[in-house]
């Protein structure tokens, strides 16, 4: 199961069929389609509509709306649509925008609020903030109504062992993402061993970091195969029991058991 693909160059080029043939024949069964903004979040309830059972989708206003004008009411809006699995993609990330770090404290606030009121799970991006991202989410944890095996994920994880202790100590699964395939990425796959093996995703973040041996292709679901070697590799495990692991991680955090 991929549970991170952003739709939108596969939209724009007309591919979405072809790319979940593509999915299919690798074994990707399942995808959760990511929004982020108000016209990916309506794309992503638009895939699951069309593909019910096999694509699922998260919404929510991410860190580079922080400055600019939103309507929550439309955000819930698309939420109340079937297929509805996380608020997301959301989070800080101090790399890029710095100089708003305060508003975009403020926004994940707000989207963990509205998690908490949904009882939905939350897909997180961290970048260069892990201090503040954890901090909120100690507090969003603390007041969380729902089943703490569902809290939700740091998506495409990127950190180091030091990290990835202090956000499964915040109750989050972690998601890996092809980056676990970089020869540079020593640090990450020394973290993925440290998971245990219920806390566990994979993801391809696509059309982005696609893992080798695609490099510098377009990242597409059927790689998150790919990922899932690389996992395994890192943790000295078998494929199979890592791509079965991790789908039933998925499904529980997403509440999707018994799909089809």
């Amino acid at each position: 199961m991929d549970t991170h693909v952003h739709f939108d160059v596969f939209r724009i080029k007309d591919e979405i069929e072809a790319v979940l043939a593509r999915a299919r024949a690798a074994g990707v069964r399942r995808l959760v389609a990511m929004g982020g903004a108000p016209e990916g979040n309506a794309l992503a309830a638009d895939c699951a509509a069309k593909y019910p059972g096999e694509i699922y989708f998260a919404a929510g206003f991410d860190r580079y709306l922080a400055t600019e004008p939103r309507e929550l009411p439309a955000l819930e809006q698309i939420l109340d649509r079937p297929g509805a699995v996380a608020v997301g993609e959301i989070g800080l990330d101090y790399h890029y925008s710095p100089e708003t770090r305060d508003a975009q404290r403020a926004l994940f606030a707000e989207m963990l609020a509205l998690a908490r009121a949904r009882r939905l799970p939350v897909v997180v991006h961290s970048r260069e903030a892990e201090d503040d991202t954890l901090a909120l989410l100690k507090e969003h944890a603390a007041a969380w109504p729902g089943d703490p095996a569902r809290l939700g994920v740091l998506h495409c994880f990127t950190g180091g062992p030091d990290f990835v202790r202090r956000v499964l100590e915040a109750g989050l699964f972690v998601s890996f993402s092809g980056i676990t395939s970089f020869r540079n990425a020593d640090s990450i796959r020394e973290a993925a061993r440290l998971v245990p093996a219920d806390r566990l995703l994979v993801e391809t973040d696509a059309p982005y970091l696609a893992p080798v041996p695609h490099r510098g292709e377009r990242n597409e679901p059927a790689f998150v195969a790919d990922v899932a070697r690389a996992l395994a590799a890192a943790r000295g495990a078998a494929l199979e029991d890592v791509a079965r692991q991790t789908t039933m991680n998925a499904e529980l955090l997403f509440n999707i058991r018994g799909a089809t």
